[in-house]
């Protein structure tokens, strides 16, 4: 079996969904992709979660082992893989980027960002703060400290459970890598703030997401996690 290219625990997640046309998914996903929907909509989701325990190839590196990452994901299918297609993502080290970018050809970008969890009896809030075109970008999340596994035909366990992720080379070319965890449990959520300028973080197409009401809101509590190298996909084009 191949040994994963990355380990790591993906921890206090806030996923924030927004449910958009299909017809608008078509257009920033490659052809060879198609929108994965439910209910007649396809959706985008504003991920901020804490990246924690980083091994590459088995090896911690000092300095880059904890951080928080943002980014903004769309859903999509080839065939019978349901997952996930990147948009933009953001991690506070350049190194970290540059990696992602060079081995992966992920869209990553580095910039100040940076993450709180806090812990109350009953309760705990995450927020995740973005310094990027002259501002603040903030989300936070809280929720009450009881978590609980839902059912699997629902719309949480539908936006935090993939095994898929598609890309593609500099040339275009397919890619597919596999990332697995067990289940997650998710915090019943309480509240939450998105304060974004969509337009300037992720482009002026996603600007209209400044106004949308959310689909759905899941606050996991995350896991450990493994990474698989990434392989060309066969596709029609």
């Amino acid at each position: 079996m191949t040994e994963p290219f990355l380990t790591a625990e993906w921890s206090n997640l806030c996923i924030v969904t927004y449910a958009v046309e299909p017809g608008f998914i078509g257009r920033v996903i490659p052809s060879w992709l198609e929108p994965d929907t439910r209910d007649g909509h396809a959706f985008v989701s504003l991920v901020a979660f804490q990246f924690l325990k980083t091994k590459v190839l088995g090896i911690s590196w000092p300095g880059f082992r904890s951080f928080p990452e943002l980014n903004l994901r769309v859903y999509v299918k080839h065939g019978d893989k349901r997952g996930v297609y990147f948009i933009r993502e953001f991690v506070p080290q350049p190194l970290v980027a540059w990696l992602a970018k060079s081995l992966y050809n992920e869209p990553y970008l580095a910039a100040p960002l940076t993450d709180a969890v806090t812990r109350f009896d009953e309760k705990i809030e995450a927020r995740y703060q973005l310094a990027y075109g002259g501002r603040l970008n903030t989300i936070a999340v809280r929720g009450s400290k009881q978590s609980y596994r839902p059912a699997e035909d629902g719309p949480e366990h539908f936006f935090k459970e993939h095994s898929w992720g598609f890309g593609q080379t500099r040339t275009g070319r397919p890619l597919l890598y596999e990332v697995t965890h067990p289940v997650w449990d998710i915090y019943p959520l309480e509240s939450l703030a998105v304060d974004l300028d969509w337009s300037v973080v992720y482009g002026p197409e996603w600007n209209f997401l400044q106004a949308a009401s959310t689909y759905s809101v899941v606050f996991a509590k995350g896991s450990g996690i493994s990474v698989f190298p990434a392989v060309p996909l066969v596709v029609n084009i």
